[in-house]
């Protein structure tokens, strides 16, 4: 039998979102400001990115959702075709925002 490697640590990295989903969460209630929550957010950067790079975008989620923070759409970019080194995950931050911002468009 063979350990796929990848595969391990994405489990293994999204275990505690999983323990905070369906242990926490119902009893907290619904905290998050953006869409998709901060939950579906981590599982779907981990998947993407890996367990390394979407360990550091949901940190970077975890990080803007507060009362004061961002809100609203926000989903999980896709950087595999994004260079960024690996001794520099703290980039990733950059790449958060996947849709253009359309702020300049007035009615």
């Amino acid at each position: 039998m063979t350990v796929d490697l990848p595969t391990l640590l994405k489990t293994v990295v999204k275990a505690p979102v999983y323990v905070y989903r369906y242990a926490i969460s119902p009893i907290i209630g619904p905290r998050c400001r953006h869409m998709p929550t901060c939950s579906q957010y981590a599982l779907d950067a981990i998947d993407k990115n890996g367990a390394w790079f979407g360990g550091w975008l949901t940190i970077g989620r975890i990080l803007r959702c507060h009362p004061w923070g961002s809100s609203g759409y926000d989903p999980a970019p896709d950087l595999r075709t994004q260079e960024i080194p690996f001794w520099a995950p703290w980039r990733v931050w950059r790449y958060r925002r996947s849709q253009p911002r359309c702020d300049h468009i007035t009615s």
